[in-house]
């Protein structure tokens, strides 16, 4: 199985599918929070950290206490971070460039959500993302990582060092 998601071109297409259709999904949040005008996340954070408490708690202790000594003070900087990291996983994602990085951004924001709480489509994004991310370098072999990724390796000492590693 881990062959065929990782090497199979039939794979790939359904990948693509995959990673427009979240790289869509987050794109038009972000584009939607950045257009709206006056995005502003310290409502969210607030929330989140209200949800720590009582009996059943939505929200870790733990979770809570990062939002509220690191996240709610710096309100105005995880805004921007939330509103353009959204449109630039998005953009990387429907281009296919860069796709295991974006993708992994994208799970990376999933989690921070899940944590606060929120539900929505958060946990199915990350089982998408989850079958981007183990895809490896087919997640994006239709889109622009199928000219970036090789260029790269021939252009950057980390691929040059990486195949004279592989020829020892």
């Amino acid at each position: 199985m881990l062959k065929f998601i990782r090497e199979n071109k039939v794979a790939a297409g359904i990948l693509a599918i995959i990673r427009i259709y979240i790289g869509y999904a987050w794109l038009t949040a972000g584009i939607g929070k950045i257009s709206g005008g006056g995005f502003d996340a310290s409502g969210f954070l607030q929330g989140a950290i209200a949800s720590a408490g009582g009996d059943h708690p939505a929200v870790q202790g733990w979770w809570a206490v990062f939002l509220e000594k690191v996240a709610l003070p710096n309100a105005e900087l995880f805004s921007f971070m939330v509103m353009w990291g959204e449109v630039l996983v998005g953009l990387a994602l429907i281009l296919g460039i860069f796709t295991n990085f974006a993708a992994l951004m994208g799970m990376t924001m999933n989690f921070a959500f899940l944590f606060s709480g929120t539900v929505s489509t958060n946990a199915q994004m990350v089982l998408l993302t989850v079958f981007l991310v183990v895809a490896g370098f087919n997640a994006g072999r239709y889109g622009l990582d199928r000219w970036v990724v090789p260029f790269l390796k021939a252009h950057t000492p980390v691929g040059k060092t990486t195949k004279k590693v592989a020829a020892v």
